[in-house]
């Protein structure tokens, strides 16, 4: 059964946070709250560990992770980003959107799109998630936590552990979040488009919905 850790949702434990980075370098896979809903994470590095995230949620290899980021810094190391797609990003950063970039050789091939050799990026704005990534030092690999048979993204850690205890190493309980994925838009191609309308409203961004 996994784990759980109660941390403080703007004030979060700095040696829960240490725990939970720890689980992720030994290979664990963790459910952790963002600004959007619960996500599913691991180590970037980790080829099992994603093929386990992959498996709870019953992706296949077309469906995009997302690099959960810590800064634009990171972002430019994994995505490229022309000066048109670095002021999107931008504008929207940090906060509950999702963009869509050409990967760079820094991702393996393993995570990017197997057709477009595209990759899902984004910065997040909670405390939390922003307490882990600055505690890992480098990107999480992430996918918003919904069942195979669902729609909506889990929001209670409860309900999580009672669903997924057994295939999820550990549970950061936060709080609820907005339990709202992320709006999804797709820079890698001109003009941009939005794949998903969620919590992050594309007129922030200058794109109209």
């Amino acid at each position: 059964m996994a784990q759980l850790l109660t941390v403080h949702p703007a004030n979060p434990q700095p040696r829960l946070v240490r725990r939970a980075a720890q689980t992720l370098r030994d290979g664990g896979v963790i459910a952790y709250p963002t600004d959007s809903s619960y996500a599913l994470g691991c180590r970037l590095d980790d080829a099992e560990a994603a093929r386990r995230m992959r498996a709870i949620r019953a992706l296949d290899p077309r469906h995009h992770l997302t690099l959960m980021c810590r800064n634009m810094a990171d972002v430019g190391h994994f995505a490229r980003l022309d000066n048109w797609q670095f002021r999107i990003v931008r504008q929207g950063t940090p906060g509950s959107f999702t963009y869509l970039l050409p990967a760079t050789h820094e991702v393996p091939r393993r995570l990017q799109h197997p057709n477009r050799r595209t990759i899902g990026v984004r910065i997040p704005d909670h405390a939390l998630a922003r307490a882990l990534l600055e505690e890992v030092g480098a990107p999480i690999l992430s996918t918003t936590l919904i069942a195979p048979e669902g729609t909506e993204p889990l929001n209670d850690a409860e309900s999580i552990q009672g669903r997924f205890g057994s295939a999820i190493d550990l549970i950061i309980d936060a709080g609820p979040c907005a339990a709202t994925p992320t709006t999804v838009i797709d820079l890698a191609q001109i003009p941009p488009i939005i794949v998903r309308r969620g919590l992050g409203d594309p007129a922030l961004l200058g794109l109209s919905s």
